[in-house]
């Protein structure tokens, strides 16, 4: 999971992303008051999610203050603009994502986490493909074996809601933080057919 360094200021935030793209993005120019999907990818380092670039660029616009976050949002190209609408992420406290929380939707999530260190102390499962030659399956497993996972903590309800992120990244810190990332279907067992829990697929925190 990635630590998102917000911009202090609007003149910052536009210098960094109208940047011309790289150096094979012939028809994207730097510094032309246009943030092309070329040139937020080079900052994000992003260059296939749409909708991961989106959750990058809402991060690294957070801190400035609603006039100039309007400012930059309006320097997103055409297609940008379209991409933005469908995929801002929406802002939540951890009792508030299951009422609340759309599913494959951009989530924000705030709150403390501590690390669930154990196997025997959580269940969950979730589908993952398994491609051999043409065909794809789908199979179970404990979402615990691929990622770690938190229990992130809502200061004011004290309810929890799992967070998860790739195994051997940085541990979170114990203490207040945004988390970002995509909503996701999680199954108490095997056999349940509709899953019963949901959680955030962490990819950054601020």
């Amino acid at each position: 999971m990635k630590k998102i360094e917000p911009f202090r200021n609007f003149n910052d935030a536009l210098s960094t992303l109208d940047n011309g793209g790289r150096f094979y993005n012939i028809l994207t120019k730097a510094d032309d008051g246009i943030i092309s999907k070329a040139e937020l990818g080079k900052v994000g380092g992003i260059f296939n999610s749409r909708q991961r670039m989106i959750l990058f660029f809402e991060l690294s616009i957070s801190k400035l203050d609603d006039e100039k976050r309007n400012a930059v949002i309006s320097k997103l190209d055409e297609s940008l603009q379209a991409s933005y609408l469908k995929y801002k992420p929406i802002e939540l406290l951890p009792s508030e994502a299951y009422t609340k929380g759309i599913i494959a939707s951009n989530t924000i999530i705030t709150g403390i986490p501590t690390l669930i260190e154990s196997k025997s102390e959580f269940t969950g499962f979730i589908m993952i493909p398994i491609v051999t030659g043409n065909v794809t399956t789908f199979t179970m497993i404990p979402l615990i074996n691929m990622y770690d996972v938190y229990e992130l903590r809502d200061e004011a309800s004290n309810e929890n809601f799992l967070i998860a992120h790739a195994k051997g990244a940085t541990k979170l810190p114990k203490k207040k933080i945004k988390v970002a990332g995509i909503l996701k279907e999680l199954k108490s067992n095997k056999e349940e057919k509709v899953a019963s829990k949901r959680f955030l697929e962490a990819i950054y925190h601020l």
